[in-house]
């Protein structure tokens, strides 16, 4: 198999097991935690998740941090 059918591949099943546990991941606090930006104004409507990109920065780079390994 060439890299790309191996990239694919796996991505697909990555989505799938995704797709079975978003019941379960739905109800984490991911995208509600301090430091999260919510403005609600009428007719306006502003959401900056700053924590939450953080703290998915950080997961993200020390699963690639351990993949390198």
């Amino acid at each position: 198999m060439s890299a790309w059918q191996k990239i694919l591949l796996y991505l697909g099943v990555l989505l799938i097991i995704l797709s079975f546990a978003w019941p379960y991941l739905s109800k984490l606090p991911i995208g509600r935690l301090p430091g999260d930006i919510y403005i609600d104004k009428p007719n306006f409507k502003l959401y900056f998740p700053i924590t939450t990109m953080l703290l998915l920065s950080v997961i993200v780079s020390f699963i690639l941090w351990l993949f390198r390994k």
